[in-house]
């Protein structure tokens, strides 16, 4: 029997959001809340689309903008029409709007929240705005209280880069689970390049901090790290940044729009089609969008062929790439300077810590030279997804 590879739907409520985060890149104030009729055009959509599991995730903007009464009617329409397939949820929320309420049918239905922190308050409300740092500490506690699970994202800009111990130290000492994004060039203002973390930049601060997590090993954990190392290991992409997305990733917006990804939502010429019309994987494939989307693949597998990490890199996101040149494919991903940088370092340090412990006639220790090798953290991702296996969310 052939295995199911699951996909991944985001829900896009609305662009809109109560903060105003000075390196946004997509938030829209005049973005439309998403009706229940779009929710359930959207299950109807999906009943047929696909026989895989699927994973939900609530996205924004502020997914929680649409209030109690859409989830209350979204969450059991979507678990119950999309039962024979397998359904699981998420969210990514700064939980400004989580009332007790909200925490409670999000509990109900096991969703955990992905939110963003980009370390200790002073740093955070520097670039996110006064006040963000407490409020989305409130929303931690009630999420807390009705025993959701969360996760911080950390945006490191070009301003907050140069305080990268401060925010290691912060995430370790709180003991929060460190995923991180690279700001990119926002698309509203005067100077979009303003906040966004150069390359070479970003680069140099995934090795240090792949440095610190070996370190500290067994007090924080990067979820970054782990994603780039095991891509080494299995030779293939394990996050949406470094894999062929399409297929297994859509976005749906406010109106019912369908999109590659909640990056494209709110961009015309990104539409694949429309809930409302219940489109084939065939009527998806057959769009504008699609077509630019594989021609950016083309485009990778010619231009990337000679690159080592090509299996596990696939040129970084498209969205990266074609959104800067207003759709025009001329380029990878622009942070593919500091992909190479990282995955060049665990390339070497793998091969020197394996080819070494075999001229020796034994493998390397787990802390050769006083210090945890690749080896122990390696060992480590494993056991942790065997623990995600034996006891799946």
């Amino acid at each position: 029997m052939p295995r199911k590879a699951p996909f991944h739907v985001m829900i896009i409520p609305t662009l809109g959001c109560p903060s105003n985060c000075s390196y946004c890149w997509s938030s829209d104030e005049k973005s439309p809340i998403m009706d229940t009729q779009t929710v359930d055009q959207t299950v109807e959509w999906l009943r047929e689309f696909r026989k895989d599991p699927v994973t939900i995730t609530f996205h924004g903007g502020e997914p929680l903008m649409a209030g109690l009464k859409f989830y209350r009617h979204a969450l059991p329409v979507l678990a119950d029409g999309l039962r024979h397939i397998g359904v699981s949820f998420a969210m990514q929320s700064n939980m400004w709007l989580l009332s007790p309420e909200l925490a409670e049918i999000l509990a109900e239905y096991k969703i955990p929240i992905g939110s963003s922190l980009d370390g200790p308050q002073e740093v955070n409300d520097s670039q996110r705005g006064r006040g963000y740092y407490e409020k989305t500490m409130r929303g931690y506690r009630t999420a807390k209280e009705h025993g959701l699970s969360v996760r911080f994202i950390c945006t490191f800009t070009s301003q907050s880069v140069r305080f990268k111990e401060d925010i290691f130290n912060f995430f370790m000492e709180n003991g929060f689970v460190m995923k991180l994004h690279p700001a990119l060039p926002s698309l509203r203002g005067s100077d979009p390049d303003s906040w966004s973390l150069a390359p070479q930049d970003y680069g140099e601060l995934l090795v240090y901090l792949l440095d610190r997590y070996l370190e500290k090993i067994n007090e924080v954990e990067i979820m970054n790290i782990n994603d780039l190392c095991r891509g080494v290991l299995t030779s293939r992409g394990t996050v949406c940044t470094f894999a062929d997305c399409m297929d297994s990733t859509y976005a749906v917006g406010p109106e019912g729009s369908i999109y590659p990804c909640y990056r494209f939502v709110g961009m015309p010429q990104f539409v694949m089609g429309n809930v409302s019309d219940r489109p084939s994987l065939d009527d998806l494939k057959a769009s504008a969008a699609w077509k630019r989307m594989q021609e950016f693949k083309e485009y990778v597998n010619k231009e990337c062929k000679s690159c080592r990490h090509i299996r596990y890199c696939r040129g970084g996101c498209p969205y990266n790439a074609i959104v800067p040149t207003s759709g025009e494919i001329a380029g990878v991903d622009p942070h593919c300077l500091a992909y190479r940088r990282i995955f060049d370092e665990i390339n070497s340090r793998f091969n020197k810590e394996m080819f070494g412990g075999m001229r020796r006639g034994a493998f390397p220790e787990p802390y050769s030279d006083g210090k945890p090798s690749m080896m122990a953290l390696m060992r480590k991702i494993s056991s942790d997804a065997v623990q995600g296996e034996m006891n799946p969310v």
